[in-house]
C-alpha cells in the first residue's frame, strides 16, 4: 500500500510522517507530484496557517488540484484531510477574505466565535462522533485552530464554549480539525484505522 502524504509548504510533514510510519505505514512518499497522487493507494493532505496561503501553495503546483480529485474523487482513493488540509475540502473559506476551497464537502470555513472562551481553540479536548464511522471514536485529542467548518458531512464535534465542528466526511473523504500527530494515543490509532480502512 503507498501512500501520498501532500506537501504543499504548509504544516509539520515531518511530524505527521513520523506519525504515520508509527501508525504502520512502511511504503510512504511526501510529494505534490500529481503522477505520484494518481497512483497513490491513500492520501494524506496536511496544512497548517491560513486557509488562503494553503488554497493558494496547493494551487501553485500544477496539475496538483486536478490528481487530487481525480485520485480521491473519480478514483475513490482514502484520504484523510488534516487540520487547514481538511478545510480545504469546503467550498470556500472566509480567513483574511473569502477563499475558495477544494469544494468537495459542502460548507464554510468561519471564524470561531464562541463567546467566553478563547480563540484560537487550542490543546486537548474532546471528540465526540455524531454518526456511526469506521474511523472515528469518542476520546481526547490535540486542537490548535481558530476557524472552523460549518455544513455538511459534520462525523464528529467538539466543545468550545458550544459544538465546534471535529470531522467530516463522506464515502472515501475524511478531514479531522484536530492534530492526529500530536494526539499521542488517540491519534496513532486514528491513523492505524485509516491505514487499514476498505471504504
Amino acid at each position: 500500500m503507498t501512500l501520498a502524504l501532500i506537501d504543499i509548504q504548509s504544516g509539520n510533514l515531518h511530524s505527521v510522517e513520523n506519525a504515520l510510519r508509527a501508525a504502520g505505514c512502511d511504503d510512504l512518499e511526501v510529494t505534490a507530484d500529481p503522477d505520484s497522487i494518481r497512483r497513490a493507494d491513500r492520501i494524506v493532505l496536511p496544512g497548517v496557517g491560513a486557509f488562503g496561503a494553503c488554497a493558494a501553495n496547493l494551487r501553485a503546483v500544477d496539475g496538483l488540484e486536478a490528481a487530487l480529485s481525480d485520485a480521491a474523487l473519480a478514483r475513490a482513493r482514502p484520504f484523510l484531510g488534516i487540520c487547514v488540509g481538511m478545510q480545504l475540502m469546503a467550498d470556500t473559506g472566509e480567513e483574511h477574505g473569502e477563499h475558495r476551497g477544494l469544494g468537495w464537502l459542502s460548507g464554510t470555513v468561519r471564524r470561531l466565535a464562541p463567546g467566553e472562551a478563547k480563540v484560537p481553540h487550542m490543546g486537548w479536548n474532546d471528540v465526540a462522533p455524531t454518526v456511526d464511522h469506521p474511523l472515528l471514536a469518542p476520546g481526547e485529542a490535540y486542537f490548535l485552530h481558530s476557524y472552523a467548518f460549518a455544513g455538511e458531512h459534520i462525523l464528529a464535534t467538539t466543545d468550545h464554549a458550544g459544538p465546534v465542528t471535529a470531522a467530516i466526511g463522506r464515502d472515501t473523504l475524511l478531514g479531522v480539525q484536530f492534530h492526529p500527530e500530536k494526539s499521542q494515543r488517540y491519534g496513532i490509532d486514528l491513523l492505524r484505522r485509516f491505514l487499514a480502512w476498505r471504504p
